[in-house]
């Protein structure tokens, strides 16, 4: 493992750097039952067990970005999970800076660059170790990003920055986030909270006022894309109901291309 920082690294966060490892996510919690608190990133070349969100494996291409944030929300965790917005518009201010133009965010946290998804999140509790199972948990915050290549077969259209031109190493791709984040948290954290931060991400949200399905554990909804409401929850017009939806999968319909 090594811990050297790279040139342009946020003040004040540790990094952790594996060749190889199970999960970063697991790492961050194994971390915290050992008594760390953070703010530390994780962040590894390959994963032999990496997962995206109800358990879907994530690929582990080396190339790409895999990295966790240990961070203590200081926060109740019903707040805390505005952090996946947060999380969301720091990984889009990231690839911006590293030269993609014109990226959306998909609801809650994807990135997506002309309609394909080039990063994953994934939010996870890291409980604290013996001595302190009464306090608050931490947070595993989970990020993947498609450097050098893309999965196939997905239930989604996927991306990677390299199919778009775009060439950086995934240390200098993780430095961009990390301190994206860190502003991105600031934000979060001072003035309006997460009403600046419902604002930025309604402002790069893919098909606001545009056709959308939800796929639930028990239904699929077919609407209106509406907004945020100011718990980050999904608003959809459907059949003339709104309604509000905390949890599913969002799919947009494909573009059509006329033909003469």
């Amino acid at each position: 493992m090594s811990t050297r920082l790279p040139d342009g690294w946020p003040t004040g966060i540790a990094l952790h750097h594996h060749a190889q490892i199970d999960s970063t996510n697991e790492e961050a919690r194994r971390l915290a039952r050992a008594g760390a608190v953070g703010p530390a990133w994780i962040c590894a070349d390959t994963q032999t067990a990496g997962r995206g969100r109800r358990g879907r494996a994530w690929m582990s291409e080396p190339g790409n970005l895999f990295c966790t944030l240990l961070l203590a929300p200081g926060c109740p965790m019903p707040k805390a999970a505005q952090l996946s917005f947060v999380t969301a518009l720091a990984v889009h201010d990231a690839v911006t800076a590293a030269g993609i133009h014109g990226a959306d965010l998909k609801w809650p946290n994807d990135v997506l660059i002309e309609g394909a998804k080039v990063s994953g999140i994934l939010i996870e509790s890291a409980p604290r170790g013996p001595g302190h199972e009464d306090t608050d948990p931490l947070l595993a915050i989970g990020i993947g990003i498609n450097i050098a290549c893309a999965p196939d077969n997905t239930p989604y259209p996927a991306t990677s920055l390299a199919a778009h031109a775009i060439a950086v190493e995934p240390l200098r791709l993780l430095t961009l986030v990390a301190t994206a984040f860190a502003t991105r948290l600031n934000q979060w954290n001072k003035g309006a909270g997460f009403a600046d931060i419902r604002s930025a991400w309604l402002e790069r949200a893919r098909a606001i006022g545009g056709a959308i399905t939800v796929r639930l554990h028990d239904e699929t909804i077919e609407g209106e894309f509406v907004s945020l409401d100011d718990d980050g929850a999904l608003v959809v017009r459907s059949r003339d109901t709104v309604r509000t939806i905390t949890a599913g999968d969002v799919f947009f319909p494909p573009v059509r291309v006329q033909t003469s």
